[in-house]
C-alpha cells in the first residue's frame, strides 16, 4: 500500500465513521480492543485444522472471503488506531522491518525459528 492508498482508504474509514457520529466510541483503547476481537475472528477460521488443512481450505471461496473479510477488519482498526494516535502506520512498518534485521541477521537466522536473543 503506498501513502496515497493509504490515505485515501483511511479517509474513507474517517468519513464512514464519521458519518455516523461514532468517533466518541473511537478512543485508541477502544480501537486496540476492537482491533484483536477481530484479530480472535481471524484466528477462529483456523480453529481445529493444521496448517496444511487450513492452506487447503483457502481454496474454498467461502472461507477465502471469510478471510479476506476479517482481514479487512484487522486492517480498518489498525488503520483507525494509527490515525487516532498520529502516525504513519506505513512508516512504522518499514522502522519495525529494520529493526527486525539488525536484530534477525541472514547468517544467523536464515532456516531458524529461533527468538533473535537465543540466535
Amino acid at each position: 500500500m503506498n501513502k496515497q492508498q493509504q490515505q485515501s482508504l483511511t479517509q474513507r474509514l474517517v468519513n464512514f465513521r464519521d458519518e455516523r457520529s461514532w468517533q466518541q466510541f473511537h478512543s485508541i483503547k477502544e480501537l486496540i480492543l476492537s482491533l484483536n476481537l477481530e484479530a480472535g475472528e481471524l484466528l477462529e477460521l483456523t480453529q481445529w485444522q493444521s496448517g496444511e488443512q487450513f492452506d487447503e481450505a483457502i481454496g474454498d471461496q467461502q472461507i477465502k472471503s471469510r478471510l479476506e473479510e476479517e482481514c479487512a477488519d484487522v486492517l480498518a482498526y489498525l488503520l483507525l488506531i494509527a490515525e487516532r494516535a498520529d502516525f504513519d502506520i506505513v512508516q512504522a512498518a518499514h522502522n519495525k522491518i529494520d529493526k527486525n534485521e539488525l536484530k534477525y541477521p541472514v547468517e544467523k537466522s536464515k532456516g531458524k525459528s529461533t527468538k533473535y536473543d537465543r540466535l
